[in-house]
């Protein structure tokens, strides 16, 4: 990992923040992505300290903005000559309908197309510093989504989670179809499931009730934001999958996705959709 340049979005705090750390530890220049530069900055500090990496710095972003992800991608291409790791770890959960700058169902809009929409702004770089590797952290969640085309935002009974495991689903997708796309460029793609991980993401952005159950989950059915990180620290730093794309991963081992995920063109179409949506046709 020494000298390794990595790009990781949402590492102002939880498995994100964990994953910096511990590559920084392990030599790479990181560069976190955040909302808020106050908590950017002492994530910062946190992480030189952490590590003794002084290689540590970082970029403010509103990733459910499609405008904030260009404008994030276009620094990222200007300042790195190199970019050897792209970690797209943000994510959220929203309780109600809520939409983005772009009109987009906020939980798509964040967990999936700034995942889609990054990705592709970065392709370039990446290609050209193969071998190169990108890593979706998506969730055991997806195994429960769905997608309906005719009513992507779920206006007709909105449900947080269903939303939330519908763009997990998405990212799952996203990587295997990239994968395909990637072949003979030295560039791999893989998802991964983290665990159920005591993060504070189910108490953000939601009601008391909603807060109540997180947090009852947190302290009887999850593990450590530790142990939450190993999938994505190995990804990024094992020889042991160096050539390996298009899988998906848990507590550091491949395993296969949803079956519904396998339905015949549903990538595909989910490839074009959002494509048309962050205007990358």
């Amino acid at each position: 990992m020494q000298n390794k340049n990595v790009i990781i979005t949402g590492a102002t705090a939880g498995i994100g923040l964990e994953t910096a750390k511990q590559l920084a530890k392990k030599g790479a220049n990181v560069y976190i992505v955040g909302r808020n530069a106050d908590k950017s900055k002492v994530a910062v500090e946190e992480i030189q300290t952490y590590s003794g990496n002084t290689n540590v710095h970082y970029f403010t972003a509103d990733l459910s903005s499609q405008q904030e992800v260009r404008k994030l991608a276009a620094e990222i291409n200007a300042k790195l000559d190199r970019l050897d790791i792209l970690i797209n770890n943000a994510g959220a959960v929203f309780q109600d309908l809520r939409y983005s700058a772009d009109n987009i169902e906020l939980t798509f809009a964040t967990n999936h197309l700034s995942y889609f929409l990054l990705t592709h702004l970065l392709l370039d770089k990446l290609k050209t510093s193969a071998p190169a590797r990108i890593i979706n952290v998506a969730s055991d969640s997806h195994y429960r989504g769905k997608i309906d085309f005719n009513d992507l935002y779920m206006t007709k009974g909105f449900q947080g989670l269903a939303a939330y495991e519908r763009s997990k689903l998405g990212n799952v997708l996203f990587t295997v179809e990239l994968a395909e796309k990637l072949k003979g460029t030295g560039v791999t793609v893989n998802a991964l499931h983290p665990g159920r991980v005591k993060t504070d993401i189910g108490s953000k952005n939601t009601g008391l009730l909603y807060k109540l159950g997180w947090n009852f989950f947190k302290a009887f059915s999850s593990i450590s934001i530790e142990k939450g990180a190993e999938t994505s620290i190995y990804m990024a730093h094992s020889d042991e999958v160096k050539d390996i794309s298009g899988k998906y991963f848990s507590e550091c081992k491949a395993k296969e996705y949803s079956r519904y995920g396998k339905t015949p063109g549903l990538k595909e179409k989910l490839w074009e959709v959002s494509a048309q949506l962050t205007n990358l046709q």
